[in-house]
C-alpha cells in the first residue's frame, strides 16, 4: 500500500521554524522526485520546493528562497521541508508530493499555522 505521511506541522509565532517530515512506504522513494506544495484557503495549490531523486538539485518558490530547505534521506525514505523566519502568509496545509513521469503519490497533508 502507498503512503505518504506528514508530520510536523503545527502554530508557530511569526518569525519561528518548523520542521516537516514526510515519510514515504509501499513504492520505491529512491526512485522519485520529491515536492512540497501547500495550499492556502481559498486559493490553489502551490508549488513550494521540490527536490531531484539524488538530492542534488533543488528549487523553491521565490517567497520561500532563503528561508525553506528542501532535503531528503533515501534510507529513511523520508524528504524534509525546514521552514525558517516563518510569516503568516505561509499559513497553508503542506502537501508532500513522490513525482516521477508514470505516475504522482501525494500525502494527506499537514496544518501549519503562522500568528501572534
Amino acid at each position: 500500500q502507498v503512503q505518504l505521511v506528514e508530520s510536523g506541522g503545527g502554530l508557530v509565532q511569526p518569525g519561528g521554524s518548523l520542521r516537516l517530515s514526510c515519510v514515504a512506504s509501499g513504492f520505491t522513494f529512491s526512485s522519485y522526485a520529491m515536492n512540497w506544495y501547500r495550499q492556502a484557503p481559498g486559493k490553489e495549490r502551490e508549488l513550494v520546493a521540490a527536490i531531484s531523486i539524488t538530492g542534488n538539485i533543488t528549487n523553491y518558490k521565490d517567497s520561500v528562497k532563503g528561508r525553506f530547505t528542501i532535503s531528503r534521506d533515501n534510507a529513511k525514505k523520508t524528504t524534509y521541508l525546514q521552514m525558517n523566519n516563518l510569516k503568516p502568509e505561509d499559513t497553508a496545509v503542506y502537501y508532500c508530493k513522490a513525482r516521477r513521469v508514470t505516475g504522482d503519490y501525494w500525502g494527506q497533508g499537514t496544518q501549519v499555522t503562522v500568528s501572534s
